[in-house]
């Protein structure tokens, strides 16, 4: 076996400058300075001078670079690491190179975002040309490096060097690994999901976020990862949404307050990108929070964004965005949908004008993209296409076929990354039409003009410039290679794990409590434990169960509620999947075989109907804690809150209820046993139950989808309003309502 990369390259150190290193290109030295030879001219070129401005480097190798060349860096997709093989194969061979670090084999793949043949790494470096690569395995932190490191050997023996820039989804919070949302945990220090975090900091200090950006930049940029797509900026206004989860909650003044602290942190300055940092990737623009009911632009009923509520999009939508401008955030990614002009309401941009609200998918949107994000906003950077937009999520151009939407995307729309496949070959032919005719004997689609539809030269380069820019910016041409202990030594950081286990304590909110709280060594005096997890399914309650029981070992423990003078249960629901769509309404309600409507395909209610359940054995909760009380025992609960889940069936069997947001088993039991006090708040409302959630014959929503929870009540009937004018928000048999910024102490 061969050395590996991460054995092999040299460095150079610049007194003054930026370190080099490399295995195999040519270095120059001139007036005791060192200087990679990026152009392969072997002359100190204004390419190779690392003291000239990041975009004029850009805009002079553009120069140089061959057509397909650029091309090639248009387009972004999925790559499979050798040591761990990539779950979407398909009867594919892996072949190792000599390091045993890449896989050199030919591979059929396919995702929901598409099918394709792949060659070896290194051709897709070499031949292809190919630069920009999503990882969604989840190795350890010297294998990551490894890889990373081979992958730039392969990219410097080109006769162009451009760095192979390596884009992950977030790797840093706890939960469930979803594939294309939060591709990898646990390698890195795990925090709490990112609702979490906002619960921690709203019940805290804005130091959390500070500190979770310095572990997220230190942790990527030492195993050699540059590039994330995080965070969501997007606020969560219908609690249907799937992607809940992802965001940072309803609160968008908290959310635009968490950028402006996490991206000077995790790009290294609040002026954008350094060699220390990481790029930073901000979704969805212009918020994929106001769904219509929920349903994910993932699928065909998802596909508008609504704004049913006059001035929703400014409000509630676009600060956390402009708060990411200001703060010269790398790329910002618009998500899939397409804006529903017949179904909002007025909406207007910076200039007081009504937004014009064309029906394309945001990515090919050029009022929003080049109107309101560049020219009223203030973006500088790229633009990275959400993924899949050119054969699936492709709303509003889907009679254009795969070269007009990569030509519709970039030339017209302003993208300069898309994410999908490798689609050299459409970007090509989308750039030969341009030259060859095509239209001459092909008819331009209506409602579209051929100079939208074909790439050109100036659109090519424009979005090069742009990305290529931000590999100067980070160093990467200069100094793309990592240590492996290094990485390791930075996943395994004692603060950083300090910390981000502080954040897992602080992010426990708790709901109800009537003196239950906390569980102390006396009250537990002689007393027996009755201990059981609640998940989606039998299988995994069981394994978490044993989990619970294991962490409780040091307590008396029975298996019979009856006999218990305590319950500890952990209810964890689940619904839906984002990627697809159910029969009906995402389910919020905690239920087990509930009856539910079906929908049509425009999203309107049914007759029929199915069955939801979020919770296997959801009964068993009400069950377990009247056997309890019988015993005159007192009920724990703690809810795992993804989405805000309706609490009718688990509220009233709890003498005390806590809420944690992927937040790991040992600070909730640091919680209930009191060896911390709860100090957490709610980041977004939970709904008092599936009337402040019903849709009507025409598939309007009694609450306004485009609106945070705790607004709701400003736009719901007034018949349905308590006594103190409250709705929407739930409310507990101590007449708590379970809103944003709700949460208990002990006393």
């Amino acid at each position: 076996m061969g050395k590996k990369a991460s054995e092999n390259f040299r460095i150079y150190h610049n007194e003054n400058g930026p370190d080099i290193s490399t295995v195999s290109r040519r270095v120059i030295e001139k007036d005791g300075m060192y200087f990679k030879d990026i152009d392969g001219s072997g002359d100190l070129t204004e390419i190779n001078d690392w003291r000239m401005p990041a975009k004029e480097r850009a805009r002079a190798y553009v120069k140089s670079l061959s057509t397909e060349e650029k091309i090639a860096q248009l387009f972004i997709s999925d790559w499979r690491m050798g040591k761990y093989p990539h779950a979407a194969s398909e009867n594919s061979e892996i072949v190792l190179d000599e390091s045993g670090t890449l896989d050199e084999g030919e591979f059929q793949g396919k995702t929901i975002f598409g099918e394709q043949r792949l060659p070896g790494t290194s051709v897709l470096i070499k031949e292809w040309f190919s630069r920009h690569l999503i990882l969604r395995a989840n190795p350890p932190a010297d294998d990551l490096t490894d890889f990373l490191n081979q992958m730039q050997k392969v990219a410097e023996e080109c006769g162009h060097f451009i760095p192979v820039e390596v884009v992950s989804n977030s790797r840093n919070e706890n939960g469930e690994v979803v594939y294309g949302m939060n591709d990898a945990a646990g390698v890195f220090p795990t925090w709490p999901g990112t609702l979490g975090i906002a619960a921690a900091i709203k019940g805290d200090d804005i130091k959390i976020a500070d500190q979770f950006a310095a572990c997220v930049r230190d942790c990527w940029n030492a195993s050699g990862l540059r590039k994330g797509y995080m965070y969501m900026a997007d606020t969560m206004t219908d609690p249907r949404w799937q992607r809940t989860f992802g965001t940072f909650g309803e609160d968008t003044q908290l959310i635009s307050e968490i950028f402006r602290h996490i991206i000077p942190i995790i790009q290294g300055s609040k002026d954008g990108v350094t060699d220390s940092g990481v790029a930073m990737t901000v979704k969805h623009f212009p918020g994929g929070g106001a769904r219509e009911n929920g349903f994910d632009p993932h699928y065909k009923m998802g596909q508008w964004n609504v704004y049913q509520t006059e001035g929703s999009l400014e409000r509630y939508h676009l600060p956390p965005f402009q708060t990411a401008i200001d703060c010269n955030v790398s790329s910002i990614m618009p998500y899939y949908a397409k804006p529903a002009k017949e179904k909002s309401a007025a909406q207007k941009d910076r200039n007081g004008d009504d937004l014009e609200f064309l029906p394309y998918g945001f990515a090919f949107n050029k009022p929003f993209i080049d109107g309101l994000l560049r020219k009223q906003m203030g973006f500088q950077g790229y633009i990275n296409s959400d993924t899949g937009i050119v054969h699936n999520m492709c709303w509003g151009v889907e009679m254009l076929d795969e070269p007009e939407r990569i030509g519709f995307a970039v030339t017209n729309g302003g993208v300069d990354l898309i994410s999908g496949l490798f689609d050299n070959e459409d970007g090509m032919e989308a750039y030969n039409r341009g030259k060859n005719g095509y239209y001459e004997d092909h008819p331009v689609p209506e409602g579209f003009d051929k100079e939208e539809l074909i790439l050109t030269d100036e659109s090519i380069d424009r979005a090069v410039v742009r990305t290529l820019t931000e590999l100067f910016e980070l160093g990467m041409f200069e100094n793309p290679y990592r240590d492996p202990q290094k990485a390791v030594e930075a996943a395994s950081n004692e603060t950083y794990l300090a910390h981000a286990m502080d954040a897992h304590r602080k992010s426990v909110v708790l709901l109800k409590n009537d003196g239950t709280l906390p569980l102390t060594e006396e009250k537990l005096e002689g007393k027996r434990i009755y201990a059981e997890a609640f998940g989606k399914d039998r299988d995994s309650a069981e394994e978490a169960t044993a989990s619970l029981k294991e962490a409780l070992s040091g307590q008396i423990l029975t298996d019979d509620p009856s006999e218990a003078d305590y319950a500890i249960l952990m209810v964890s629901p689940s619904s839906g999947a984002y990627f697809s769509a159910t029969p009906g309404y995402l389910e919020l309600d905690i239920c087990d075989g509930k009856e539910v409507c079906n929908v049509d395909d425009d999203g309107r209610p049914l007759a029929e109907t199915h069955s939801e359940t979020t919770l296997a054995e959801a009964g068993r909760i009400r069950e377990i804690a009247e056997n309890v009380h019988k015993n005159g025992g007192k009920v724990i609960i703690n809810v795992n809150f993804t989405l805000a889940w309706e609490l009718g069936n688990v509220e009233p069997c709890a003498d005390a209820l806590t809420a944690g947001f992927n937040t790991c088993q040992q600070a909730l039991l640091d919680v209930i046993f009191g060896r911390f006090a709860p100090t957490g708040k709610m980041p977004f409302t939970l709904p008092r139950n599936d009337e402040v959630l019903r849709v009507d014959a025409d598939g309007v929503c009694i609450s306004p989808n485009d609106v945070p929870g705790y607004d709701k009540d400003k736009y719901m009937p007034e018949s349905m309003k308590d006594e103190n004018g409250k709705a929407y928000a739930y409310r507990d048999a101590a007449g708590n309502y379970y809103e944003m910024d709700f949460g208990l102490h002990y006393e």
